[in-house]
Parts: structure tokens; sequence; C-alpha cells
């Protein structure tokens, strides 16, 4: 999935969008992995910090997030809906995200029982955990 079909599915624009590109979708619809080019460009990174650029985690959450939600709401049924984050869990930050790096987030829908759900990310740099969480999720309805 290239950009210009993740903008058509996700409400997210400039500077807030972080999925670049969704690279692998599984079979049943279930799981996916996108990503997030790093780049030095970022607003960000003016504060975070001054001469040692770091990607916020709240951010790399944020990206795995986006992930989760452009392979949810490209299914059939959720393409008239907003991901609303309801609760992160057990999160995990074990690597700094820095410019230059190809962010990873691999998610997997865990369930969906009407318009609330949880899903599981990794986001990872170079083969290396970045992060990881647990978030549950509401999809609110588009407003037309």
């Amino acid at each position: 999935m290239d950009i210009l079909k993740i903008l058509e599915i996700l409400p997210h624009r400039y500077p807030m969008l972080l999925v670049d590109r969704i690279i692998w979708v599984a079979e049943d619809g279930r799981a996916c992995k996108g990503l997030k080019n790093v780049t030095i460009n970022e607003p960000f990174f003016q504060g975070h910090y001054p001469g040692r650029p770091i990607m916020p985690g709240v951010l790399i959450i944020e990206s795995m997030a986006q992930v989760g939600a452009a392979i949810l709401l490209s299914l059939p049924e959720f393409n008239d809906s907003v991901p609303l984050i309801g609760a992160i869990d057990e999160v995990r930050f074990k690597r700094v995200v820095t410019p230059g790096d190809a962010l990873i987030s691999e998610c997997t829908i865990l369930w969906v029982r009407g318009r609330i759900g949880k899903m599981k990310g990794v986001a990872t740099v170079d083969g290396e955990v970045a992060a990881s969480m647990e978030m549950t999720f509401k999809l609110g309805k588009k407003d037309v």
C-alpha cells in the first residue's frame, strides 16, 4: 500500500502522518508491517533534542497505531471509521530512533468486537526492537 492509498484510508495529515508505506499484509488481513522513514526534516527534531535528535516515544507509539489503523480501515466494514486510542498497555522502549532510521512497525489485530478492539505493535530498526505495546482502540464514526 503506497502513500496515496494510505492518504485515502487514514485521516492523518502532515505533520501527524507517521506511516509512509504498508509493506506487508497477512492473508487474513489481521496483521501488517508498515514503514516510517525518519528524517531530520521532521518538525519534532527541532526541540527533541537540539544536538541529539531522538524521535519521541509517543510518536513511535502513534506510528504503530497508524499502521494498525491503516490495515483495519482498509476493511470494508470499517472504512466509515475514525480510529481513537482508548488505552495503551505494556509499553516498552528498547532503543532510540534517530534521523536516517527506517522504523518498521508490525501490528497484529488481537480482537475486534463491534467498534472496540485491541492490537499489538512492535517497532523495529535494523531488526532491533525499538518499542512494543498493546493498544485498545475505538472506531468512531466519520462525520460526513
